[in-house]
């Protein structure tokens, strides 16, 4: 089973380079985790599978919505969110920083969490409500988080 799903390509950014990689992270002030990485080389971004769209919260009454990845490449893509647009992003809501917003619809995102590990450490990944302005930890590490994704009908 893959993780992204074949059928929709919405969101989809072109193949993933070196030179894209060092873009981003410049334009972000950040490195990326090698496990997010792994994952856009795979395919940049876009639609994710049914079998790993939620992430459970503590308790199992409720979930995170995880339908898609935005991928790497420069801002103001039309049609679509890039990891670049994450500077602007921030700025427009008014949520916290350093954060990488991974997927998201304005209200709310899930994303990558620079402020405790520094700009080159392993960031964990939080979820952000932008309208209640509240936080909930998902896991330490992109990779654990990855782990956690199920299916949103079995939540």
């Amino acid at each position: 089973m893959t993780f992204w799903d074949p059928e929709r390509q919405h969101g989809s950014q072109p193949p993933l380079t070196p030179e894209v990689v060092a873009d981003t992270e410049r334009t972000l002030g950040v490195t990326l985790p090698e496990s997010l990485l792994r994952l856009l080389r795979i395919r940049n971004g876009g639609v994710v599978a049914d079998a790993w769209d939620a992430v459970p919260l503590d308790g199992g009454v409720d979930y995170v919505p995880f339908g898609e990845v935005c991928g790497a490449g420069p801002a103001d893509v039309p049609d679509s969110i890039t990891l670049s647009d994450t500077p602007y992003l921030i700025g427009e809501w008014g949520l916290p920083s350093p954060l990488v917003l991974l997927s998201g619809d304005g209200h709310t995102w899930v994303a990558l969490d620079y402020r405790a590990c520094g700009p080159a450490g392993e960031p964990s990944v939080v979820y952000v409500d932008a309208d209640f302005e509240r936080e909930v930890p998902l896991a330490p590490d992109f990779r654990a988080f990855v782990e956690r994704l199920v299916p949103s009908s079995d939540c």
